[in-house]
């Protein structure tokens, strides 16, 4: 695996190094010892797949509040997303903004997502499907969001947006809602 910095800080996309012969390819896709290298010291408690129809399919912008804030870990089994997290630490040099990725079937390409980052997606392609490795169990009555459209954030979505659910089209507005994490 590599890791690549990305502009936020803690935040890193992992291209595979797959070992290909006549039969396919084979790959790591998670080593303790070598997430150890970024300080990730934190034990994966759940794994989560996303199915998505559609191209254009918006989820996010998603967070877990403290004391439950959670590291995900990110990869697009099938088809391709647009991949996006926004970094929501008060302290950070970076609050508030935005880092955006594609993550593919095609390009084995995984997203390393630290605490005090929300997270979401635009499906690129059709039947596009998603692997989600999170340090925190789901915590109802701690998950939060950030709308996808929020002026203050300005992520540039590369498709009109065609689905989303409702909770997700009535998210609030960082001015709205936001204290900071």
């Amino acid at each position: 695996m590599i890791f690549h910095k990305t502009p936020l800080e803690g935040c890193y996309t992992i291209e595979f190094s797959p070992m290909a012969d006549d039969r396919g390819w084979f790959s790591r896709v998670y080593c303790q010892k070598e997430f150890e290298a970024i300080e990730h010291q934190h034990s994966f408690v759940q794994f989560n797949h996303s199915f998505n129809h559609k191209k254009g399919t918006i989820r996010g912008m998603h967070y877990q509040n403290p004391p439950f804030q959670e590291i995900k870990l990110i990869r697009c089994i099938s088809g391709a997303v647009y991949d996006v997290v926004i970094d929501l630490r008060k302290n950070s040099p970076t609050f508030l903004h935005y880092f955006g990725v594609e993550l593919s079937a095609q390009n084995h390409m995984m997203i390393y997502i630290p605490h005090g980052f929300a997270h979401g997606f635009q499906t690129l392609e059709d039947e596009t499907q998603l692997i989600y490795h999170h340090t925190e169990f789901y915590q109802p009555g701690h998950e939060a969001g950030i709308h996808y459209l929020d002026p203050m954030i300005q992520i540039n979505w590369p498709l009109p947006p065609s689905i989303l659910s409702e909770r997700d089209k009535n998210l609030l507005f960082i001015n709205e809602s936001f204290k900071g994490i």
